[in-house]
């Protein structure tokens, strides 16, 4: 019997995809936003893809802001984005 897969959806394009292709958006109990590569930080969380597209998506239509029930900041948005583009810079030297 083949393994279960789970299936998430990008806030960004909306597209069911497996877990594991995505980036968690986190809100800690404190109430701190984060990207969570590894999936295992407490707390709320959301998905989007690894595309900076999709982050931009989501902005602009303010999905996060639904999935957590709260106004996010710009500055908020910007450090995700800041985040995303460090982990891509690791994984194309770890190739």
């Amino acid at each position: 019997m083949p393994k279960k897969i789970p299936m998430r959806q990008c806030v960004g394009c909306r597209e069911m995809k497996p877990k594991r292709e995505l980036i968690r958006v986190v809100r800690s109990p404190e109430g701190e936003l984060s990207l969570d590569f590894r999936g295992k930080k407490p707390g709320r969380g959301a998905y989007v893809c690894p595309k900076p597209e999709c982050l931009k998506r989501a902005r602009k239509s303010n999905a996060l802001g639904r999935a957590f029930s709260l106004k996010i900041p710009e500055e908020v948005y910007e450090a995700l984005e800041q985040q995303m583009e460090q982990q891509r810079e690791v994984h194309v030297y770890e190739l």
